[in-house]
């Protein structure tokens, strides 16, 4: 099997940064020497990631909001792939964040670097158009959900189921009250966590109705309820803010981070449609999905929608088994009324968490060890040629 000396690696976001970190872990345990550079967060750092540019300038979702990054995000990737191509890299990586990978991954894979992609587009969903471009920029890709190989395939794109490492990283038995006292909430009382994305324009559409829901479910609730809002560190300020507008700085607990001890703690989430909703799927929690956009955006975005939910929990469950709401249907009353209806149903409850955990089961892979056995194939492959 080849050796990697260097590999460039473009990870989109908190949740790309997580994925790549775990990747790059398993990398650097079965090749020491290994030197990653590129763009990525906090995760990816940690791993000794050489970070040229932080995955958050990245972070922009739909059609009107890209517009006035657009020229940024261009000139950053023509730099990108002008060093890449000065001075290669065995293999370079994109991790999700398609409509800026694909374009860099098409033009190192041209002039003979192996490109591979870690998170097949959801082509199945909505832009079925995605795949041609996959075709066209990734000699392999990466696969979340075991269904995806075979649909690639069906379009000449090869591919290989690895798992979802994050099926793998949360425990498949949450210990609720220990992750309550851990974050100091009182066990008996129950934990509402609100998840409005880690975007600035998911903060902009959502955290408002979040808040607004959370204080609708205190006064109709009859007994006490805790809320905890995680925020990524370029978020929190702003939240902060917000929380003390409205007067509720007492009644939501701002975290620093720790999305995943709020969703080990909470009994029911609040959420933004993404991948957060697999991480509370995992965790096992009851959801309401949320989300919000220009209309625009959200018009255009639907004339592409190929599936009847955005969630991930009900597109892989294959049928509603989590409340979403969506644009004008977002009202703080409507998400506050989806809430209580979670706390006031616990048998509904206990059926939802038997679906999770077998959906759980499914995903558990050993990801960085397949991941790697793929990357390197690629390269033997490409070497071979």
């Amino acid at each position: 099997m080849p050796s990697l000396e260097r590999v460039g690696m473009v990870a989109g976001e908190a949740s790309g940064d997580l994925l790549a970190a775990a990747l790059l872990a398993a990398m650097r345990a079965r090749w020491p020497q290994v030197r990653a550079q590129g763009v990525g967060g906090h995760a990816m750092q940690a791993q000794g990631f050489e970070a040229w540019s932080d995955s958050e300038a990245l972070a922009v979702r739909g059609y009107v909001e890209v517009l006035p990054k657009l020229i940024p995000l261009l000139r950053l990737r023509k730099r990108l792939g002008d060093r890449w191509l000065a001075q290669r890299p065995d293999v370079f990586v994109g991790v999700d964040a398609p409509d800026f990978n694909f374009d860099l991954e098409r033009r190192l894979r041209q002039a003979g670097v192996p490109t591979v992609h870690f998170v097949s587009p959801s082509f199945w969903a909505w832009r079925p158009e995605k795949v041609l471009k996959l075709r066209e920029a990734a000699d392999h890709v990466l696969c979340l959900f075991p269904f995806e190989p075979a649909l690639l395939a069906e379009h000449g794109v090869a591919a290989t189921y690895v798992g979802h490492p994050l099926a793998s990283v949360i425990p498949q038995q949450v210990d609720r009250p220990a992750a309550k006292q851990a974050l100091g909430l009182q066990p008996d009382v129950p934990v509402v966590a609100l998840l409005p994305g880690s975007r600035a324009a998911e903060i902009e559409h959502l955290a408002d109705r979040f808040v607004q829901a959370a204080r609708l479910v205190q006064a109709e609730h009859g007994r006490p309820v805790q809320f905890v809002m995680p925020a990524v560190p370029s978020q929190h300020a702003r939240l902060a803010a917000l929380l003390a507008a409205q007067g509720a700085q007492d009644q939501v607990r701002l975290l620093h981070g720790q999305s995943h001890a709020a969703l080990a703690a909470c009994d029911v989430t609040l959420i933004a449609s993404g991948t957060a909703t697999l991480e509370a799927a995992l965790f096992g929690c009851p959801m309401v999905i949320a989300y919000a956009m220009p209309a625009l955006s959200h018009w255009l975005m639907r004339r592409k929608q190929l599936m009847p939910w955005v969630g991930l929990p009900n597109i892989l469950c294959q049928q509603a088994v989590v409340p979403e709401l969506l644009q004008d249907q977002a009202t703080p009353q409507a998400l506050a009324r989806a809430v209580l209806q979670w706390l006031h149903s616990p048998a509904e409850v206990a059926a939802l968490r038997q679906r999770l955990a077998r959906l759980h089961t499914e995903l558990a892979q050993d990801t960085p060890t397949l991941a790697c056995d793929a990357i390197a194939n690629v390269v033997a492959a490409r070497s071979g040629a």
